[in-house]
C-alpha cells in the first residue's frame, strides 16, 4: 500500500484544523477529480508504520483536531488494510479527535459490516459525480455525496447524515 501525500495542517477537509493524509490508489476515476494523481496503485509512497507514527505524532499537537483520511481511495481493497490500522492506531492514542474520510464506497453498501467503520466518526461516501458539482456544499464535491455520523448510523442501523 502507498500514499501521495501528509498535510500538516489541513482545514479544508474537515472540521478546525487536521492532519491528513491522501492514500495512493483508486479504480474509480471520476471525470474532473480533484484529485487525479492519486489514481496510480504504483505511485506514491510507501506505507508503514513509520507512515503511522508520523502521522500519530502530527496529531498530537493541542490545535490538531482530528485526522482526514482521503485519496486516492482509503477503502479500496488494497488500501483498506492500511487504513484501518491508522484508523485503529489514532483512536487509541487520541479518543477525543475525530476522523473524518472520504470514499467513493457507499457506507450502507459496501463498508457498514468493515472494522474500519469502528474508528470513522464521519465518512463523507459515493463516487463524485462532475454533472452534480456545487461549489456551495460543505465537505463534499457533490449532491449525490452524503456526509454520515458513522457511530449513530451504526447505532441506528440506518444511515445519519450530518
Amino acid at each position: 500500500m502507498k500514499y501521495n501525500t501528509i498535510r500538516k495542517m489541513d482545514i479544508s477537509n474537515g472540521p478546525g484544523v487536521r492532519v491528513s493524509i491522501f492514500m495512493q490508489g483508486c479504480s474509480f476515476h471520476c471525470k474532473n477529480c480533484f484529485n487525479s494523481e492519486t489514481w496510480d496503485f504504483n505511485g506514491g509512497k510507501e506505507f508503514n508504520d513509520d507512515t503511522i507514527n508520523t502521522v500519530l505524532n502530527l496529531c498530537g499537537q493541542s490545535h490538531i483536531k482530528g485526522l482526514s483520511i482521503l485519496g486516492g481511495e482509503p477503502m479500496h481493497p488494497s488500501n483498506i488494510e492500511g487504513t484501518t490500522k491508522l484508523a485503529k492506531a489514532f483512536k487509541e492514542k487520541y479518543p477525543d479527535k475525530t476522523i473524518w474520510a472520504w470514499t467513493g464506497f457507499q457506507f450502507d453498501k459496501d463498508l457498514k459490516d468493515k472494522e474500519v467503520m469502528k474508528y470513522i466518526d464521519v465518512l463523507v461516501d459515493g463516487q463524485y459525480k462532475d454533472e452534480l458539482h456545487n461549489p456551495m456544499l460543505k465537505w463534499k464535491g457533490s449532491s449525490n455525496q452524503r456526509v454520515i455520523d458513522v457511530k449513530q448510523s451504526l447505532e441506528k442501523k440506518e444511515v445519519i447524515q450530518i
